[in-house]
């Protein structure tokens, strides 16, 4: 029998790249799945189109998770389709690299208002619906709120507060059977990952060569790790953050 089999799970930011990968191996375990996207309305429902033609169900559901309308809506769409949530992934996010001198307003904003606040509002609503069932809250952090690479201030401090909030919301939840964990990849090979450079670059071998497994990660290396945190094999397991990086450090 299928893990998630009669589970419902919304996936922000699951258009492309991780979120993607999240998306259908939750489908794949048996789960209803919500594909949220911002902007990428094409990979979204690429994604859903993927999951339905391997026998899944999925919809593709437009909302902007720093806004708190959106959200409620991203909610409502949810229950109409398929009933209340059991599983949010909150994977929204966004990144951008660059020294303290460069540092502005806009670009401290525009990380935050997704990374972080958009992770709590889309955890108020999901919350909201869990009712006496429970559920499982997964929260896509970063290996960088670890080891805090250079001209990474902004964006390592977003995932410092999603490993905060993690651990604050799982004390909070957990008298009402709502687990809260986070995945804090290491180096993904995702569109963004290529769109920047890092594919084939020195940046790469260098990483690789850090890395006791040998290789860069991939999106179904994280997939598979939500899959154990949104099942009962996880039942036990709230507050934590599970390393997913190949022993890179």
């Amino acid at each position: 029998m299928s893990k998630l089999a009669g589970k419902v799970a919304v996936v922000t930011g699951a258009s492309k790249g991780i979120g993607a990968g999240i998306a259908k191996a939750l489908a794949e375990a048996g789960a209803s799945v919500v594909v949220n996207y911002a902007g990428s309305k094409d990979g979204a429902e690429k994604t859903v189109v993927e999951i339905t033609k391997a026998g899944g169900k999925a919809i593709a559901v437009q909302a902007d998770v720093a806004k708190s309308a959106d959200v409620e809506r991203l909610f409502k769409e949810t229950v109409a389709a398929y009933g209340p949530a059991d599983i949010l992934v909150n994977n929204a996010g966004v990144y951008a690299f660059g020294a303290i001198e460069d540092f502005t307003e806009e670009e401290f904003h525009r990380q935050f208002n997704i990374n972080v606040l958009g992770l709590l509002q889309a955890t108020r609503a999901a919350v909201k619906g869990f009712g006496d069932k429970g559920g499982s809250v997964i929260n896509i952090s970063s290996l960088a709120s670890r080891i805090t690479p250079p001209n990474s201030a902004i964006y390592s401090g977003t995932k410092g507060a999603v490993d905060a909030i993690t651990a604050t919301l799982a004390k909070e939840l957990g008298p009402r059977q709502i687990r809260v964990n986070s995945i804090n990849p290491g180096p993904v090979e995702t569109e963004g990952y290529v769109t920047v450079g890092v594919a084939n670059s020195e940046v790469e071998t260098q990483m690789v060569a850090q890395t006791p497994l040998g290789r860069v990660g991939q999106p179904q290396d994280i997939a598979r790790v939500a899959v154990f945190l949104a099942s009962e094999d996880a039942g036990w397991l709230t507050g934590e953050s599970i390393i997913a990086a190949g022993g890179f450090r």
